[in-house]
């Protein structure tokens, strides 16, 4: 019981939530909007953040349904909480970090390099984009949006968060074929080649 109320008088620090969710969710605004089909997955993705923030900061959800489901109380660390910091200690933390930041790095990159050679299309600039990131990986702001959401589970990975990561995947990955059908009767052969020779999210792989 003493480890709950410890845990307890952590939680309550809603100028924390705000923080948290006004750092991480800015990144939705280097997604383009013109379009329904992005709506769902950039909303999962602010589910997501929100979710971390709320539970690292405001109430323990995960603590909560688990006390309602079973009964009892698992201790910080199983299902909510730190969750590897008992196993790993501050590497969940270390670890998380660098898949942030190298996130943040992609979501950047990729808007950069998309925002310079596509969305001008307006003004007769728009192009198949190769270069930059593009060389890598054909879908550089989701690879980052992976790393970011995988770099908070790190240290944090309950029950909403874990849910929420796995409908996250599936919804970007969906996203992005769509995305790629609609790319290849655009530019037709040009794209066609491109996909061939470059990995979809992850550089590199076999």
């Amino acid at each position: 019981m003493s480890t709950i109320g410890e845990a307890a008088s952590e939680f309550g620090m809603w100028w924390a939530v705000l923080t948290w969710i006004v750092i991480f969710g800015v990144f939705i605004l280097f997604m383009p909007f013109y379009k329904k089909s992005q709506l769902k997955p950039t909303g999962t993705y602010l589910a997501f953040i929100v979710a971390m923030a709320v539970e690292m900061f405001g109430v323990p959800f995960s603590m909560y349904i688990i006390g309602w489901l079973f009964g009892i109380w698992l201790p910080e660390g199983v299902l909510w909480g730190h969750t590897l910091g008992q196993y790993i200690g501050l590497w969940g933390m270390y670890i998380g970090i660098i898949f942030m930041l190298l996130g943040i790095a992609l979501v950047i990159l990729g808007w950069k390099q998309i925002h310079k050679d596509y969305w001008s299309k307006e003004s007769g600039q728009g192009k198949l984009v190769t270069g930059g990131i593009y060389r890598f990986i054909r879908h550089p702001q989701y690879t980052g949006f992976f790393l970011i959401t995988l770099g908070m589970m790190c240290e944090w990975a309950t029950i909403p968060l874990i849910l929420l990561y796995g409908l996250l995947l599936f919804l970007y990955y969906g996203l992005a074929r769509r995305e790629e059908k609609e790319l290849e009767q655009e530019f037709g052969k040009d794209y066609a080649e491109y996909k061939q020779k470059t990995k979809m999210f992850i550089p590199f792989v076999i």
